[in-house]
């Protein structure tokens, strides 16, 4: 993996564990962590640790960030299709936190 992608994915799994972190139930808490988990899963585990240090409360822009980082994927190789079903997921996760 070079460095730009190691970039993007470690933005993406940052947001993704801010959201998390910030979920407002554990079911939603749970959700992102399928997405985090299924990010991991597509980069074979070789995934850069996630910084959630000052990062914004906004669960909005935590989401538009990571959905935008997630988009970049495809820059990298990754399937387009496999890059929709993580959104999906996302967004899906993003509806359980009722936000």
């Amino acid at each position: 993996m070079l460095l730009p992608h190691a970039q993007t994915v470690a933005q993406a799994r940052s947001y993704l564990a801010a959201l998390a972190d910030q979920a407002s139930t554990i079911d939603a808490s749970s959700a992102y962590e399928r997405v985090l988990i299924e990010l991991d899963r597509i980069h074979a585990d070789e995934c850069p640790s996630a910084d959630t240090e000052g990062l914004t409360e906004d669960r909005a822009v935590l989401l538009a960030v990571a959905t935008s980082a997630l988009e970049e994927l495809e820059q990298y190789g990754i399937d387009p299709l496999t890059v929709e079903l993580i959104i999906a997921m996302l967004d899906d996760a993003y509806a359980l936190d009722g936000t």
